[in-house]
Parts: C-alpha cells; structure tokens; sequence
C-alpha cells in the first residue's frame, strides 16, 4: 500500500466493511468513523447495524440495533431469541462472503456473537470503543482473544491492561473528543438562553429510553428541592430525541410548570457549554463534561438484579470515566436500585442534592472542580482518534503484515501480545 500525502489512501481497491453498533452514542462514534474511512477511501462500502447516524454517513442498514439498546440482564433476558435472530442476519452476509472485514463498536453481549461468527469465516474483527472488561466481567477477556482481531483502546490505561491479557491492542484516543471539537454549536440557541445573572445547571437524564425513565423522576426530585434552597437558578434539560423531551415534560406537575426548568432535544453540547455545574447520568457524555470544565455530580439507577449481580462482578471504583482516568473523584457518584422510592433511591438523591447545594453555595470549591477537570483535559481531552482509527484499520485491510506506515496518524506501537488467530 502506498500513501499519497497526509490526509489521503491510496484507494487501490476499496473494502466492503461490517459494522455493528447498538448504543446511540456508538452511533454517533460510528458514524464519524465511516466518513474518515470514506474521506482515505472513497470505494469502500458499509453494511451492518446500527442507527440513523450512520445512515447519514452512508451505511447500507441491515438493522437498526441502537432501537435495541438494553442494559442490565433483566432488561436483555427477554430479548434474547430476537438478538440471535439479528446474529443469524451478520452470518448469512458472512457465509455468502459479502464483507471484507468487521468493526465492532461497544455492546459487548451481542458482539461476541457476531466476532464469533465473523472469525468462523475468517474474517478481520476490529473492536472499537471496546467494552471495559478491565472494569468487570474481565473472564470474557478470553473471548476477545479469540475472536478480536485488534483492539483499537480509547482510554490512556488500556491498551497496557488488554496486552497484558495477550490481547493485541492499540491506543488511538477516545472519538467523544473528536464530536466535541468537530460539531459547531447553534450560537442562536445559546444567544437565546445564556443567561450571566445567574447560575445555569445544566441536566441530563440519558440517551436510552430506560435510563430516562429511571433517572429523570430522581434528578426531577433534587431540581425541586435544589429550587426551594437556590431560587435563583435555572435548569436546562438535555435530552437525546424529541421522544425523550416530551416524556420529561409529561412528569411534570402543576407546581412544577412554575419552576425555571426547560427541557430540550438535541442540544446537549450547548446546553453543557452554557451551564455553570451539571447533573448527569453515568456515561460516555461525561468526557464531554469533563472537556467543557464543567463540575458535575453523577447518578445511576439500576434494577435490584443488575445491582446484586455488580455487586459480583464490578471491580472498579467509579462508573465514570474522568474518574477512573484521574483515579480519583473528580465528579461525585450516586447509585441507587430497586424502586424509584426505594431507601437506596432516596439516599442517592440526598446525597445529590447535598453535593449540588455545595457546588452552588461554594464557589472556591465550584473552582477547584472546574479547574481539576480542565488539567485532566488538558492531559487527555485531544481530538485525532477517529482518523487514527480508520487509518489503522485501513492498513490492517490492505496489508498482510499490518506494519504500514500511515503519515499523521497519531498511533501506539504494536502490541507483542498474542494475536486473537493465535490465541
């Protein structure tokens, strides 16, 4: 394979790639992915699962899996036969000899089944934003070595953690820099609602239906008691789809509709941007927060089963990536399960509410937050691993020896650990 200049592949032959993706955020990362691949070559073709995004982008949709996106064994459980029969799909493609390679992004239970199937034909199975096994469930680090091919790592500390496991892996960054640095801001929107008199928090339930569900009625109740201690703030709400927005209004009460609490869709990154703290839901936004400097404090809430069974398995000290990435709290977590009014659920909106009231009320202590996330940015908040990404894969794809020299890409050296063929 030859290179043309910095920014371009020569496209001798273009590659008929597979993804499979069933998180919204994944869709987003996917998305961009596919452009990078077309922008080094414009020949290659996309076929797969995934979302609306990467239709965008120009996937040819086989299913839309991010409809699908579960978390939680209770909530996969009954679905389980209709994910196989999505699985049965990727390996008809595969038998009939349709794709040239595999990527994978994220939604580690499903995935093992279509990298299982795609190595069954001898197919090059690439992991993108790879499931955090370092964090739980590290037994199924097996199945990455047997059925991934190579781990394209987005967090600074794992591509050490999947080498040592005889996992071959490469560290390219993580795509969430690259969506914030890339996507412009609608400037009429923050004109309309920054507001400098007083403080903006900025809220966000979550990107799956489930999560609205179970954390908007939760943050709903600290918004409340937050408005009677802090008359003077406002709440605007970031919802992912329109779906999500109406449902979060049609919680609200007589009383509510009094209180500065606006809810929107598809805003995130402004609303971030405007805000002076956060409340958030755990996820992939949260780097997002933490590349705005924005202090925030983090809830979840699972089923009583999901809970018992991360009780067994978790074995890490956060749910939130700037935290772990810092390995220390730099944004407070609180974790409920069982019933909305179980004990567990009123703790963790107490405790929410305690550390907002102590970010609005202290400004030094509001500073150091926010100048604490600002330096861990600083360190790791870079743009570049979308393009690092699909140069890699390119080469991977074009050259059997897989050691091609991509000008501008912004890549890790080799791993010596067993392949996934070899393993």
């Amino acid at each position: 394979m030859t290179t043309t200049d910095s920014n371009s592949i020569e496209d001798s032959m273009g590659q008929r790639l597979f993804f499979s993706v069933g998180e919204p955020s994944g869709d987003l990362h996917a998305s961009n992915l596919i452009r990078c691949l077309q922008k080094f070559s414009p020949s290659t073709s996309f076929r797969g699962f995934g979302g609306a995004r990467m239709i965008q982008a120009g996937l040819d949709l086989d299913f839309d899996l991010t409809s699908m996106a579960v978390m939680g064994i209770t909530e996969v459980l009954p679905r389980l036969r209709e994910f196989f029969k999505i699985a049965d799909m990727a390996e008809d493609c595969f038998r009939r000899g349709e794709v040239d390679g595999v990527v994978l992004v994220d939604f580690p239970g499903f995935n093992w089944h279509i990298a299982k199937r795609a190595k069954k034909y001898g197919l090059p199975v690439f992991y993108y934003l790879p499931p955090q096994l370092w964090a739980w469930g590290g037994w199924r680090v097996q199945k990455m070595r047997r059925y991934v091919d190579h781990v394209l790592c987005n967090l600074p500390f794992e591509k050490e953690w999947f080498e040592s496991h005889g996992v071959t892996a490469t560290y390219v960054g993580h795509p969430f820099f690259d969506a914030v640095a890339q996507t412009p801001l609608d400037t009429r929107f923050m004109a309309r609602w920054r507001d400098g008199a007083r403080l903006q928090v900025a809220v966000l339930p979550g990107s799956r239906d489930h999560e609205v569900h179970r954390i908007w009625p939760l943050q709903l109740q600290i918004l409340r008691k937050l408005s009677k201690q802090f008359p003077e703030l406002e709440f605007l709400v970031a919802t992912l789809k329109d779906s999500h927005a109406l449902w979060c209004r049609s919680q609200l009460t007589s009383s509510d509709l009094r209180l500065p609490i606006h809810i929107f869709a598809g805003k995130t990154s402004e609303i971030l941007e405007l805000s002076d703290i956060t409340l958030m839901k755990s996820g992939s936004v949260s780097l997002e927060v933490m590349a705005r400097g924005k202090p925030a404090v983090v809830m979840y809430h699972v089923s009583q089963t999901t809970y018992a069974l991360a009780k067994l398995l978790v074995h890490c000290k956060s749910i939130s990536l700037p935290n772990l990435i810092a390995d220390e709290i730099l944004m407070p977590e609180f974790i409920s399960h069982g019933s909305l009014r179980s004990k567990s659920a009123t703790k963790s909106i107490e405790g929410a509410t305690d550390e907002m009231s102590r970010l609005i009320h202290e400004p030094e202590y509001r500073s150091a937050k926010r100048d604490a996330l600002r330096k861990l940015a600083a360190e790791v908040a870079k743009p570049g691993a979308t393009d690092a990404a699909a140069r890699w894969i390119l080469s991977q794809l074009n050259d059997s020896t897989g050691t091609v020299s991509l000008p501008g890409a912004r890549l890790a050296p080799a791993s010596n650990g067993r392949s996934a063929k070899a393993a």
